[in-house]
């Protein structure tokens, strides 16, 4: 069964392919488009690939990397939102679920690391 961090990255995957839809159907929009839903949906990717890790460490490097794609998605919805492609509130509640993903993931990396230390 699926983890929490699994199922919210899924979830915001599927919200990152739908916002990908609206963008190149509703605005014509397709550079932008095509760079929030690479890193929108690695997150999801690199969680999904963590989960086979031969080590702790490969498994921190992969977290990171989600943690990356995460940040990197929030830079892309606040360049949406400036740039009207997004309103306020779609900005909002998408940023929302980032954030969460991102302290999701952060204390999963601090977890691990916590747990090798005492090792």
């Amino acid at each position: 069964m699926a983890n929490a961090v699994e199922n919210k990255s899924l979830d915001f995957a599927v919200r990152m392919v739908n916002l990908y839809k609206y963008l190149t159907e509703e605005h014509k929009e397709y550079v932008l488009s095509k760079q929030i839903l690479r890193s929108g949906t690695g997150i999801g990717a690199n969680i999904a690939e963590a989960q086979g890790c031969q080590s702790d460490a490969d498994f921190i490097a992969k977290m990171h990397i989600s943690l990356k794609e995460c940040n990197e998605t929030c830079y892309w919805l606040n360049l949406l939102e400036k740039t009207n492609y997004l309103s306020d509130a779609q900005a909002e509640s998408l940023n929302t679920d980032a954030n969460e993903l991102k302290a999701l993931l952060v204390s999963i990396i601090k977890a691990t690391k916590a747990r090798i230390s005492k090792a």
